[in-house]
C-alpha cells in the first residue's frame, strides 16, 4: 500500500508564496519521476512540474521561472516552492509518484488526494 499525502494549499494574495509537500509512505522500493499537477474548475488535469530520481526537472511554461520542484529521496518527499502566483495558478494541485514497490516490481502511478490553491485578493 502507497499513499501520498500533500500539505501547503491555502488561499493566497497574488504575488504572494506558497510551498507544497507531499510525502509518499508505504512500501515503496524506489521512485523514478515525483511532482505535481493541477486540475481549474472545468479544465483538464494538467502537469506543473516533476522531478527525476536524478533531480532532472519538467516545467509547465506558465510556471517556469516562478515555481520551483525539489526532492528529497531519503524522506521520499517533492516539494513545490511557488512564487510570483497569479489568480489563473488556482487549482487543485495533485501529487504523482512513478515508483517500484519491490525491486522486480513494474513502475506504477500513484496520485495523491489533492490540496487546493486559491489566489485571490
Amino acid at each position: 500500500q502507497v499513499q501520498l499525502v500533500e500539505s501547503g494549499g491555502g488561499l493566497v494574495q497574488p504575488g504572494g508564496s506558497l510551498r507544497l509537500s507531499c510525502a509518499a509512505s508505504g512500501t515503496i522500493f524506489s521512485i523514478n519521476a515525483i511532482g505535481w499537477y493541477r486540475q481549474a474548475p472545468g479544465k483538464q488535469r494538467e502537469l506543473v512540474a516533476t522531478i527525476s530520481r536524478g533531480s532532472g526537472t519538467n516545467y509547465a511554461d506558465s510556471v517556469k521561472g516562478r515555481f520551483t520542484c525539489s526532492r528529497d529521496n531519503a524522506k521520499n518527499t517533492v516539494y513545490l516552492q511557488m512564487n510570483s502566483l497569479k489568480p489563473e495558478d488556482t487549482a487543485v494541485y495533485y501529487c504523482n509518484a512513478v515508483l517500484r514497490t519491490v525491486v522486480t516490481g513494474p513502475l506504477k502511478d500513484y496520485w495523491g488526494q489533492g490540496t487546493q490553491v486559491t489566489v485571490s485578493s
